[in-house]
């Protein structure tokens, strides 16, 4: 029987394989993918590294800094003698080392304007491992003017969190529903700390949910909150809801949205 799948491939996802609600249709789906990952950081590195290792076939990687000493003990595309260089020839160079087909481009500059709109549309999916509120709220906004499904995370000190946006179904909330300004612009990893696997468990489960929105495998978070607290090793859900006053979802770039929706 004809797979569409290579004997390489047939062996490197045979785990995944096995699993009911991927098979070969799944990984196909999955080798047919793009995901632009925003943040080759502390979350964007186990998002990116289990992407590219779950088989998904294109990477964009977007990450305009270099790497330091201090990054190295949450940021695990990177390497001791990677400091210095561009974050994202660092994240290259280790995504193609995991697995050498999957296709990796890079944008080795802080996404704004047009083109980080055209960076989104050329996108199936988007994580947001970004670590300021202006980088996401524009990250947002281009995924509802877009109508691509948008996995944010966020991590500082021992708490974490992530949801799923999806515009792409016309309905339910926004990131900008959840935060109408950055009230909490200071709760950075450089001003509080964070504990090096927080990043990695939310960047894992962003890479999780990202796999669910490209294969329609399980239920997504969207319109969930989910909370992490390794501190007391708990785990909270809100319920978003939209805001009917929300200034990207409900105004011009939330109807354009709405009308590829109906038009698709």
């Amino acid at each position: 029987m004809n797979t569409g799948l290579d004997q390489d491939q047939l062996v490197r996802y045979s785990r995944q394989l096995l699993l009911p609600q991927v098979q070969v249709p799944g990984q196909r789906r999955l080798l047919a993918s793009h995901a632009l990952i925003v943040g080759a950081g502390g979350l964007g590195s186990p998002s990116a590294m289990y992407l590219a290792a779950a088989g998904v076939g294109e990477l964009t990687i977007a990450d305009d800094d270099r790497v330091e000493l201090s990054n190295l003990h949450r940021q695990l595309l990177h390497r001791t003698a990677d400091v210095g260089r561009d974050k994202v020839d660092s994240a290259r160079d280790t995504l193609a080392g995991i697995n050498p087909g999957v296709r990796v481009s890079t944008i080795g500059e802080r996404l704004q304007g047009e083109a980080l709109q055209r960076a989104v549309e050329a996108a199936d999916v988007v994580l947001d491992g970004s670590d300021n509120f202006t980088t996401r709220f524009a990250v947002n906004e281009a995924c509802v003017r877009s109508g691509t499904p948008l996995v944010s995370g966020a991590a500082v000190r021992l708490e974490g969190q992530v949801s799923v946006f999806r515009p792409d179904l016309g309905a339910g909330p926004c990131y900008r529903c959840l935060y109408r300004d950055d009230g909490g612009a200071g709760e950075t990893c450089a001003a509080n700390g964070v504990l090096s696997p927080v990043v990695g468990v939310i960047g894992c489960i962003q890479a999780i949910e990202a796999i669910k929105v490209l294969t329609g495998l399980g239920e997504t978070l969207a319109g969930r909150l989910l909370l992490f607290d390794a501190a007391g090793m708990q785990w909270r859900e809100m319920r978003l809801r939209a805001d009917p006053g929300c200034p990207v979802c409900s105004g011009p770039a939330g109807a354009r949205a709405d009308a590829r929706q109906a038009a698709g």
